[in-house]
């Protein structure tokens, strides 16, 4: 009997003490917050946060860790899905209409759940993707989402998102009772922006909201301590893109999309892990590679149909994780304001490639202009008190950039004129073609016909229509070339049969301004006749941008009429460039048979702003979901 005690008592101490056969994962994600702002990636002007610390002490620091998408829907959808977001038309800030997971495709902790973890999201999700590919997802999704509520002995995947970095903390002041870390005379601003107290105050304010992040990280990180599950858990602590001062999220820019990515390392779990605790690895990893590693970590099967390659777990080797040295970032519709960059790293340099290089970034956005930074870089624009750098956010830009990111890391001096930058130049323009043709990349269809034509099932869409695809970058490439050299090919496609062809060729002409004047009749008479309404509206803002026509009546006619909510958005965008960028004066009221009330989703900011307001919208007048 004696025996059998001691037996039992044995067993009970190896269950208790025993090794899980898996590891925990955990993730503390903090909002609209790059690399830049803390002392591990910029030691000289970084906050010091003790708790991300402690993590990098005993685990790994990325130095450089890409999110795709520089705004949170667009990120977190890739980050979900293990996919690039242009690929499955996932690529839009916020979605209008969800879009449709990949076949054979699920969300990733889907796969988790299926091997036996508690998987838990406390709170937010915001995927743009269709509300039945979530299901299976989570045990619990929600903002009382625990761990702690796991069957004992289970291992888990918990994810816990900080608000308090969110743009929206840059509105006001700082919360009452709270001092800034430190002084607004001492902080290192960016080159791009203007030199001034409000400017100076929503630094110091942010680098304190990134302090109070670190202390509520630090709280998540005690819970795990004494629950005694910090040897066998994965901490990954990272930013769910780039920002939040302006010119940071929204754009894909390196400040937009570079963010800290701190993984710390459980003792009973290093050989999962190509380095030694406490080093910075130099290869490039990407949020597109998140789902995987995880999924590698928890030794579950990765899907084929993902874009993204492990960087942590088995069969991981130091040298092959150095030697990866590229990132892939996009950005186009962002709230109600519309655009389309894509941007490619390779090594030390960055290159943009921006598609419609007239629409400048400063283009109003409701939303962003709510935080008074943003309204007074844009005052003092209209005032002609910036320098070139400064005023360069309010001013069309070249088709393509390139930067030195080791002497430029704020993207300033743009080497792409540079003739002893050509290889290079070549190099990253013929690198960033074939990433937008194999994806294929849905953004050079407008977003209102991606959506209709496809029925939501990007990918499949875009699987279909590959081979158009790369006709349109080639067309929207165009840009890139000496004008005698693209006049022919120009000229073509304005007159294709495929109304895809002469929207991308309208915008080609544009992007050249006045140099492809000898088209202004084409572009006349397309603004006038076309069976498209998004083709006349592009010719019709060529005739604006160049001042060789009116366009409000051509942008009137467009509209007439017009019911898809997302298409008058879409138009409302070359109107409001129009407004910004060339004064031109918008009476809604002519608009025939356009009952704004009516439609809901966005237009009714834009329709606020090209009425004198601020695009703000009072809840009651925002129309119909």
């Amino acid at each position: 009997m004696k025996i059998r005690m001691i037996s039992m008592v044995v067993m009970l101490a190896s269950a208790v003490f025993a090794v899980p056969d898996r590891p925990n994962i955990v993730w503390l994600t903090t909002e609209d917050n790059s690399a830049n702002w803390y002392k591990l990636y910029n030691p000289e002007h970084g906050v010091r946060m003790p708790n991300v610390e402690r993590l990098a002490k005993d685990g790994l620091v990325f130095n450089h860790a890409y999110s795709c998408g520089p705004v949170c829907s667009v990120a977190r959808s890739t980050i979900i899905s293990g996919c690039y977001g242009p690929r499955t038309g996932a690529q839009y800030h916020r979605r209008q209409v969800p879009v449709a997971m990949p076949e054979g495709v699920r969300m990733f902790p889907y796969y988790l759940r299926q091997a036996g973890y508690y998987t838990t999201n406390n709170s937010k999700e915001d995927y743009n993707y269709l509300p039945s590919d979530k299901e299976g997802v989570w045990d619990e999704s929600s903002g009382k989402a625990s761990f702690r509520r796991r069957t004992p002995g289970q291992p888990f995947f918990h994810v816990q998102n900080f608000g308090v970095t969110h743009e929206s903390q840059l509105f006001g002041d700082l919360p009452k009772g709270k001092e800034y870390v430190v002084d607004p005379a001492n902080v290192a601003l960016f080159p791009y922006h203007p030199d001034t107290q409000v400017f100076r105050e929503k630094y110091a304010q942010y680098l304190t909201l990134n302090s109070m992040a670190d202390a509520e990280m630090g709280r998540i990180i005690k819970q795990l301590e004494e629950d005694g599950l910090l040897d066998d858990t994965f901490i990954f602590h990272y930013g769910d893109h780039g920002g939040v001062l302006p010119g940071g999220k929204g754009y894909a820019h390196n400040d937009g999309l570079q963010v800290a990515m701190v993984v710390y390392v459980p003792k009973n779990w290093q050989h999962l892990v190509p380095a030694p605790r406490g080093s910075r690895i130099d290869g490039t990893v990407e949020f597109v590679d998140l789902s995987a590693t995880v999924l590698n970590l928890a030794g579950a099967e990765i899907p084929e149909g993902i874009d993204g390659t492990p960087f942590l777990g088995k069969g991981i080797t130091l040298d092959e994780l150095n030697s990866r040295d590229t990132a892939f970032g996009y950005a186009e519709r962002f709230d109600e304001k519309y655009d389309m960059v894509r941007f490619f790293r390779k090594g030390k340099y960055s290159y943009w490639r921006s598609y419609q290089p007239f629409n400048f970034d400063g283009l109003h956005n409701f939303y962003r202009y709510k935080q008074p930074a943003f309204c007074e870089w844009r005052d003092l624009a209209k005032a002609g008190k910036l320098n070139p750098v400064q005023s360069a956010f309010y001013e069309a830009r070249p088709p393509e950039q390139l930067f030195d990111l080791e002497k430029d890391p704020h993207e300033i001096t743009n080497l792409a004129d540079d003739p002893a930058y050509a290889d290079i130049l070549f190099d990253m323009r013929r690198a960033l073609q074939k990433k937008v043709k194999s994806l294929p990349d849905l953004g050079f269809y407008p977003e209102p016909v991606m959506l209709s034509e496809s029925g939501g099932d990007g990918a499949a869409f875009g699987k279909m229509h590959k081979q158009q695809i790369a006709k349109l970058v080639d067309i929207a490439d165009l840009q890139l070339a000496p004008f005698p050299e693209a006049r022919a090919r120009v000229a073509k496609a304005l007159r294709s049969p495929e109304a895809t062809e002469r929207y991308w060729a309208a915008i080609t002409c544009s992007a050249f301004g006045d140099q492809a004047m000898e088209f202004e009749a084409d572009l006349k008479r397309i603004a006038s006749e076309d069976s498209n309404r998004l083709v006349r509206t592009r010719a019709a803002e060529f005739l604006g941008l160049t001042g060789a026509a009116d366009p409000a009546p051509y942008i009137f006619a467009a509209l007439a009429n017009c019911d898809d909510p997302i298409e008058v958005n879409l138009i409302l965008n070359s109107a409001v460039l129009l407004k910004d960028a060339a004064g031109v004066k918008f009476d809604m009221s002519l608009v025939e048979g356009a009952d704004w009330t009516q439609l809901g989703g966005l237009v009714p900011h834009r329709i606020s702003y090209l009425s004198g307001g601020t695009g703000e919208v009072p809840k009651k007048a925002k129309g119909k979901k």
